[in-house]
C-alpha cells in the first residue's frame, strides 16, 4: 500500500446550485490537503462569482491546465466551460446543463486515465442536463454505462446506517415488472462484495426489505415477497451471502432493528432514501457500488432556493469527500490482503497420504 496523497476530481455540478458554495466551505479547511489533492473540475470565473456572492475572501483556487499541474499544497482548478458562461443563480439553464456535462466529461476521462483516484460530483439537475451525450437519469447510470458495468448499486452511506436500492431512479408505474429475483440477487451480491471491498467489513450483515405493506401479511397484501423476494434470500444464502428478511420497512425504521445490520437493501428509492435523509440529516453520502471506478457525492441537490444565501451545510460534501480516500484507501487494502490467499483445502499430497 502507497501513503501517496491521491488525487480527488470534484465536479462543480450546476453553477446556480449550491455546488460551489459547498465545494469552496468544504476545501476552506486546510487539513483536506493532508488527506487528497482537491482538483475542481469547472470554472475560475464561476469559482469567483461564487465566492464574492458569498463575501468569501479568504480562499482561492490555484488554476492549472492538466491533473500534472496540480499542487499539493493547494486545491487547484481546470477550467472546463465556456468562460463567457453567465450565472444564474437559482435558475435552470440551458447553459447551467451544458457546463454540468462538460465538467463531468472532462473529471470523467481522467478517471478513466488513472490521472485521478475519484471523482465527488457536486449536485446538477437532472433535467437541464438532458442532450443526446446525456440521455440519463442521474450520475449513477451514467457512470454505468462509461465504465461498461453490468449493474451498479445507489448506496447511500451514513455513519448510522448505508442502505442500498434495486430500483433506483425508475418511475413507480414500472417498479412490479422491474423489481425481479433475479435484479434482487444482482444488488444483493454488489452490496456483499462492496462491504468488503470498500468499507472493510469482513463477513456483512445486510437487511432486505419487503415491497409490500406488512411484508405483504402472507400473500394477502401482495405475493412479491412470496414469490420474488424470499427466493433471492434463499439463493443469496446458498452463496454464503447473509441477507435476511423480507422486513416491513416501516416497523423496521421505526422500532430501531436498523441499527443491527451493516446495510439495508430497500425496493426502491423512495423506501430508503426517505428514513436515510430523515436519520442521517445532512451529513449523508451517495456512493455507487460495483463500479471498478470511486465515485462519491453528497445527498442533496442543486438547492436552488438557498443558492447565494450562505446557507448550504457541507457536512454531506465533506463527506463524500472523506468517503472517496477512505474507499481507496479500503480497496488498496483488500487487493494487498487477497493477493495471495492461504489454500482453503489440504494439499493432494497430504490426503493421498491419510488415504493410504
Amino acid at each position: 500500500m502507497s501513503d501517496e496523497k491521491i488525487k480527488i476530481g470534484i465536479t462543480h455540478g450546476d453553477i446556480n446550485g449550491i455546488g460551489y458554495e459547498v465545494i469552496i466551505k468544504t476545501l476552506m479547511d486546510t487539513r483536506i490537503l493532508e488527506l487528497c489533492i482537491p482538483i475542481v473540475y469547472g470554472s475560475p470565473k464561476v469559482a469567483a462569482y461564487h465566492r464574492k456572492a458569498l463575501n468569501i475572501d479568504n480562499f482561492s483556487f490555484n488554476t492549472i491546465n492538466t491533473v500534472e499541474e496540480a499542487n499539493e499544497k493547494r486545491a487547484s482548478i481546470i477550467n472546463c466551460i465556456d468562460e463567457d458562461i453567465r450565472v444564474e443563480l437559482g435558475r435552470s439553464t440551458q447553459a447551467a446543463g451544458e457546463s454540468s456535462y462538460l465538467a463531468l466529461e472532462a473529471a470523467v476521462k481522467d478517471l478513466r486515465d488513472g490521472k485521478i483516484q475519484a471523482v465527488v460530483t457536486a449536485p446538477i439537475n437532472k433535467h437541464n442536463i438532458q442532450s443526446e451525450r446525456f440521455p440519463f437519469s442521474g450520475h449513477t447510470e451514467y457512470f454505468q454505462a462509461y465504465f461498461d458495468a453490468d449493474e451498479v448499486l445507489m448506496l447511500m452511506v451514513g455513519s448510522l446506517l448505508k442502505v442500498g436500492v434495486v430500483a433506483g431512479h425508475i418511475p413507480m408505474s414500472q417498479l412490479a415488472t422491474y423489481i425481479t429475483k433475479d435484479k434482487i440477487l444482482s444488488k444483493l451480491r454488489i452490496l456483499n462484495q462492496s462491504l468488503k471491498e470498500d468499507f472493510g467489513i469482513r463477513k456483512p450483515r445486510i437487511a432486505v426489505l419487503s415491497l409490500n405493506p406488512h411484508a405483504g401479511d402472507g400473500g394477502v397484501i401482495g405475493t412479491e415477497e412470496i414469490d420474488t423476494i424470499i427466493p433471492a434470500l434463499d439463493q443469496a444464502k446458498t452463496e454464503n451471502i447473509l441477507a435476511m428478511g423480507p422486513y416491513a420497512a416501516d416497523g423496521f425504521f421505526g422500532s430501531g432493528n436498523f441499527t443491527k445490520f451493516d446495510a439495508i437493501l430497500a425496493m426502491y428509492h423512495d423506501q430508503g432514501l426517505i428514513p436515510f435523509k430523515t436519520i442521517v440529516v445532512d451529513e449523508g453520502v451517495n456512493f455507487t457500488a460495483g463500479l471498478p471506478v470511486i465515485r462519491t457525492s453528497p445527498a442533496h441537490g442543486t438547492a436552488y432556493d438557498i443558492t447565494g444565501k450562505d446557507e448550504a451545510h457541507f457536512g454531506s460534501f465533506l463527506n463524500a469527500l472523506y468517503l472517496a480516500c477512505d474507499v481507496h484507501k479500503n480497496r488498496e487494502l483488500y487487493k494487498t490482503i487477497n493477493k495471495n490467499p492461504l489454500p482453503t483445502g489440504l494439499p493432494e499430497e497430504l490426503l493421498g497420504a491419510k488415504d493410504a
